[in-house]
């Protein structure tokens, strides 16, 4: 299959009978526009692709945007791809339609897994979003869950802005004035984590500056550490994303880490899976000595945000706290690996340098 333009991918919506669910959801996502995008009259490309039997909430999602900026009058265009995964090439309509949107617009993608290579535009969407001056929301790996989840991802997105930004502000601020993290739960994580001199990162649904983009549903602010001091033990509870997507925990997984690196993991049938995970990622990286190392330390921001088996809105829930195992090179750190896998987990107890922080 080609990619499908706009016309094509709402008759793939209505012939899979999934148009009146997009429709029904395009309400939630309008006030998205203004609050995260401060849209005016720049042109929207929507992004998406047809998922697998039962998972289609990229599509849905993807109608759903493109609906909700019809009925606000604005000029949206809507093409649906093949699934991509690591190392796939984007469908050619797809590259062809980020080729032709002139300079500061707007691209919203949902992806079961990856949107893949964009080919001749460079190898970083990132980088490229940020050289036309556009602006983007994204939601990626949205194929780990069943199209009846997918109420449960937009009513992460329906708050009320203002304050949830707000927050993320004042959260921001005290990792930014903190040496170090010590994290407890009562199911046993006890993580220092240094963070000297690194600042603080908000993923608060702010996209409206030239260049900028990022998840939604938002809700997180997150570090890289700064190399030094990264030990101790951490128990996921919540979710674990792992090589075949995220899986939620019945018997939790513990990690071990002693100056950066897991050393030991431990639990029952989820463990083995992060560790055959962990195992393969090595087996074909450049870098194998990265795939270990815990490259990002964050805290669940969103009040409407529960744990339902995508990180993409895991690691957002109020009441969580995760790590990062791999790569955090694209955020500022300097780790460089074939990974990046959340950790979620429950309840913590977090100290800024020894002062408890009301979550």
């Amino acid at each position: 299959m080609d990619a499908m333009e706009t016309v094509e991918s709402l008759n793939w919506l209505k012939k899979n009978n999934l148009y009146e669910l997009s429709e029904k959801l395009s309400f939630r996502v309008k006030k998205l526009f203004g609050s995260c995008l401060g849209i005016k009259d720049e042109k929207i490309l929507v992004i998406g692709d047809i998922g697998s039997e039962n998972r289609n909430v990229a599509a849905v999602m993807s109608g759903t945007y493109y609906l909700a900026a019809q009925q606000l009058n604005l000029d949206a265009k809507l093409v649906f791809q093949n699934v991509k995964s690591r190392g796939s090439i984007a469908d050619e309509d797809v590259v062809r339609s980020l080729s032709e949107l002139k300079e500061n617009n707007v691209i919203i993608l949902n992806m079961s897994d990856k949107l893949g290579n964009i080919k001749e535009l460079g190898k970083s969407f990132r980088r490229w979003v940020k050289k036309k001056n556009h602006r983007f929301v994204s939601a990626m790996s949205l194929g780990d869950l069943e199209t009846s989840k997918i109420e449960q991802i937009t009513d992460a997105m329906d708050i009320n802005y203002k304050p949830f930004q707000a927050s993320h502000e004042r959260l921001k601020k005290i990792f930014d004035d903190t040496d170090e993290i010590h994290v407890t739960t009562e199911a046993g994580t006890d993580l220092h984590y240094n963070i000297k001199g690194i600042k603080g990162i908000v993923a608060d649904g702010n996209y409206t500056m030239p260049g900028s983009g990022g998840n939604l549903p938002a809700g997180e602010v997150y570090a890289s550490p700064n190399g030094k001091r990264i030990e101790g033990k951490i128990v996921i509870d919540g979710s674990s994303r792992v090589q075949n997507g995220t899986i939620l925990i019945k018997d939790p997984i513990t990690l071990k880490v002693e100056e950066g690196n897991i050393t030991e993991i431990t639990g029952g049938k989820e463990a083995k899976e992060l560790e055959n995970t962990l195992d393969w990622a090595a087996s074909i990286a450049k870098h194998p000595g990265s795939v270990r190392r815990i490259c990002e330390f964050g805290i669940g921001l969103n009040p409407k945000a529960k744990i339902i088996g995508a990180t993409i809105v895991d690691d957002k829930v109020l009441g969580t706290a995760h790590v990062g195992i791999g790569s955090n090179y694209w955020f500022g750190g300097n780790i460089f690996a074939i990974i990046h896998l959340d950790q979620v987990f429950k309840n913590p107890k977090v100290y800024f340098d020894g002062k408890l922080f009301d979550i």
